[in-house]
């Protein structure tokens, strides 16, 4: 940790040290700006330590537990398949703290100072003034020309119809990252990419489990066809699914937990061991001191600008606490916008398309518009599709599950949304995000070379298709 500086003035004060906080500290220290950066907990936030970072590490075991019962596929034996889940954890919590002492490095690299506690706003003669608790006890006063709130968010509950958790039956992702044992059974309630990566996670460890969504599809905010493939193949891996079904009510039996839901008009409970509540996310707002500073919140979100400014003199939000989408490289993306713009130079575009992921087993990645939102939107898009099925690395990899979707504007040519479902795409979908940054259309991606072999060839193949103009189907 840097050493404390002998007062509490500073360019800017960040409230908050996860992928938004961090980042946007690193960056103002880059541009010349004394900084201080709070944090009440664990330096990285929630996604470091008990989200994007840790759940990944708990799906590759998964991934790779799943994959030893597939070894005669590949001509491959062993004599005995198991896990030890102590293991299981115990790795991925190691990782999320060497990733946390990497963060507690660069901000020592970086001079930034990190302060120990919790953070409320205060009126000041210019921007904010920050009194912070201090974790070892007693509190400071950090006052700065410049402050950014990077508070994160926190799942959301609905305690009225028993959703709320305990930490033993009823879980939120944080409970469900570091359990003592994989249960039996399994109701995960939301089929965003928190209860879809959840579900893969425990299914593949031989838990029953049963996706309970109350929209009419899972992954709702996926192209129609990409969560059309989607269900098929999770439950093809044995995954359950009720959708659309309404959950009327939770309760703690002496076994589990007894899920009351409603669908077509009929009533069903569902038992289960544990239930894992992901219905979404909350900001976190609250004793923050925002109401009295008169900073307007909506839905639990900071309202800012496209400079993430509150409106309130020196005062900044970014991130998930600024609103949706709530991803960990919008938030990074965001606070280096917001910081340069304080900093009076030309910030980086904001309105970069911003991909989105979700690691399950296949793993689904999409950037821009699906197909639907671009009709809506008045155009006549020109789709294109390619199957991994006929792609020569999926099938030497055995990972023939899945396609590759393309959207182009029908006027102009542009790439306007990509879709993907199959092994690794979350790694692939930055080709499609860089080609909309660039403003790429149908010809250049066309006329790219794209390596043999390789999966990312079905991303040439489909905008080719888009135009009539697919050479392996």
């Amino acid at each position: 940790m840097a050493a404390q500086a002998s007062e509490g003035q500073f360019d800017l004060v960040i409230i908050g040290s996860g992928p938004g906080g961090y980042v946007t500290a690193i960056r103002a220290s880059q541009l010349g700006m004394k900084v201080a950066i709070v944090e009440r907990e664990l330096l990285g936030g929630i996604c470091l330590n008990w989200g994007c970072i840790p759940t990944k590490a708990l799906l590759k075991s998964g991934e790779v537990y799943e994959q030893l019962g597939h070894l005669a596929d590949y001509g491959l034996s062993v004599e005995k398949r198991g896990f030890d889940f102590e293991a299981v954890v115990k790795r991925s919590r190691k990782v999320a703290a060497q990733l946390n002492s990497g963060v507690a490095f660069l901000m020592k690299k970086h001079k930034v100072e990190v302060v120990e506690g919790t953070a409320r706003l205060e009126k000041g003669e210019g921007a904010p003034k920050v009194v912070v608790a201090l974790k070892a006890g007693g509190s400071r006063t950090l006052t700065g020309k410049s402050v950014i709130l990077a508070t994160g968010a926190r799942a959301r509950t609905i305690p009225a119809i028993g959703l709320e958790p305990d930490g033993e039956r009823v879980w939120t992702y944080r409970e469900a990252l570091a359990p003592k044992a994989a249960p039996k059974s399994l109701i995960v309630i939301g089929s965003g990419a928190i209860g879809i990566e959840f579900a893969s996670f425990y299914r593949a460890l031989g838990s029953e489990v049963t996706v309970v969504e109350a929209l009419p599809r899972i992954l709702p905010v996926e192209d129609e066809e990409v969560s059309k493939a989607a269900h098929k193949a999770f439950e093809k891996r044995g995954l359950k699914f009720r959708v659309p079904a309404n959950v009327k009510k939770l309760t703690k039996t002496k076994s589990g937990v007894a899920v009351e839901i409603e669908a077509d008009g009929k009533t069903e409970t569902l038992g289960a061991d544990v239930c894992i509540v992901a219905v979404g996310i909350v900001g976190n707002v609250e004793n923050l001191g925002l109401e009295a500073l008169g900073v307007k919140v909506e839905r639990t979100h900071v309202v800012v600008d496209k400079h993430g400014s509150t409106g309130v003199p020196g005062l900044y939000a970014i991130g998930d606490v600024a609103g949706p989408p709530w991803l960990a490289h919008k938030a990074s993306h965001e606070g280096v916008h917001c910081v340069e713009h304080i900093a009076g130079l030309k910030p980086t575009n904001i309105e970069s398309p911003i991909p989105g992921c979700t690691y399950s087993t296949p793993q689904i990645a999409s950037v821009g518009l699906t197909e639907a939102q671009a009709k809506e939107q008045g155009r006549e898009p020109k789709v294109g599709r390619f199957p991994f099925r006929v792609n020569g690395k999926a099938i030497a990899a055995g990972e023939t599950e899945g396609f590759v979707k393309t959207v182009f504007d029908g006027e102009t040519g542009a790439l306007i949304g990509a879709h993907m479902i199959g092994g690794e795409v979350t790694e692939m979908i930055q080709g499609f995000t860089l080609a909309m940054t660039l403003e790429a259309t149908e010809a250049e991606l066309q006329g790219a070379v794209f390596p043999h072999p390789t999966m990312s060839e079905a991303m040439h193949e489909a905008s080719l298709d888009a135009y009539g103009m697919v050479l392996h189907i």
